[in-house]
């Protein structure tokens, strides 16, 4: 198998042993008798037979149940690279799976035939979490990648599988909107090794209207992340014309994100293209990247990363002491690698991330 190449296992080894519902964890039962779910921001009170926004979280007969769990649409070996992480094992493979269902409603959602759909609709399959663990043994994977839709939502699943993957050595990772209840995300990322947080914008408007969440909440998960947790983070923001592209609002982020988490934290600009809900936008020119990444260069982020277009110079990783090229990349693909122990190679200074 190729990395990059998606597939859907058919194999009697991949197949959950029976089709039990997975009982759900974060939730109570309210006055009038429904359910109220804590797994993220969003609070939804569910009557029976029911479910919460997500679509996966169902009320059947009092009891909350994740639909999701052991449901993945599918499985895809991905270069480390397209989660993106460009500090975290760079040049290594990971194998890469979500299910049906967001517990954001993006309209410029680029992954919408799943995050949009409901089980029923998506040509999900069952893995228990020990199949899974099987499958990133067999390809070799030495991480695990919860994407595609967000991972918050079938956090139970996360868990298991997490669990068992430290066992075996395997390294996790959360590709994520940041949504997720303060209580929550102690339990789903207990045993996270990385994750990639979308910062959307750096606007309540932009959250509010185009997401249906709010930007506090993401921003409280990123200073979680950073001062209460081991756990690596890089940061994306989709930059969309005329929505979140300003340098003003860009500079803004920048700030934040060097006064609240610092300057190590890899930031990626990565471009929009008309989708879903929003196909009336035009692609995000090259000049609006350009700009991004040498606005947070100015406000002295290390290292930033363009995405979506084909871009050395905004792909690869530069030493901030000597300014040589320690990581050159082509797309996904690692050209050169520089780096003796974590450190540049030319003047040894140590690079941040995990190597």
């Amino acid at each position: 198998m190729k990395a990059g190449e998606a597939f859907y296992c058919s194999s009697p080894l991949y197949i959950m042993k029976g089709n039990e519902l997975k009982p759900a964890l974060w939730w109570e039962k309210t006055e009038n008798g429904k359910i109220l779910c804590t797994l993220c921001p969003r609070y939804c009170t569910i009557g029976t037979g029911q479910s919460g926004f997500c679509f996966i979280r169902t009320n059947i007969d009092g009891v909350l149940y994740s639909l999701g769990y052991g449901r993945p649409t599918g499985f895809a070996i991905d270069p480390i690279e397209k989660k993106p992480l460009n500090h975290f094992y760079p040049g290594s493979e990971i194998l890469s799976f979500g299910t049906a269902g967001c517990n954001l409603g993006c309209k410029f959602c680029q992954n919408w035939s799943t995050s949009k759909a409901r089980i029923a609709e998506a040509a999900s399959l069952y893995a228990s979490p020990e199949e899974v663990i099987k499958l990133a043994k067999k390809y070799k994977a030495p991480s695990i990648a919860y994407t595609y839709n967000d991972p918050t939502i079938f956090g139970e699943y996360v868990m298991d599988v997490s669990e068992l993957a430290r066992r075996e050595g395997i390294k996790n990772v959360m590709v994520t909107a940041g949504y997720i209840d303060k209580k929550a995300r102690k339990d789903v990322y207990r045993f996270i090794d990385a994750a990639n947080v979308d910062l959307k914008a750096f606007s309540e408007n932009f959250y509010h209207k185009l997401t249906f969440s709010h930007l506090n909440d993401i921003l409280d998960t990123l200073l979680w992340l950073k001062r209460d947790t081991g756990i690596w983070f890089e940061i994306t923001t989709l930059l969309i014309p005329g929505e979140n592209d300003s340098a003003e609002e860009i500079k803004q982020m920048c700030g934040w994100i060097v006064n609240n988490l610092g300057v190590e934290v890899p930031l990626h600009f990565t471009a929009f293209h008309p989708d879903f809900k929003m196909t009336d936008k035009p692609r995000t020119p090259a000049s609006t990247l350009d700009m991004a990444r040498s606005i947070a260069i100015g406000e002295g982020i290390k290292y930033c990363y363009l995405g979506n277009v084909h871009n050395i110079k905004g792909e690869t990783t530069y030493c901030p002491s000597c300014g040589k090229d320690v990581i050159k990349r082509d797309w996904h693909s690692v050209l050169s690698y520089n780096l003796t122990g974590g450190k540049c190679s030319f003047c040894g200074t140590p690079i941040a991330g995990r190597f």
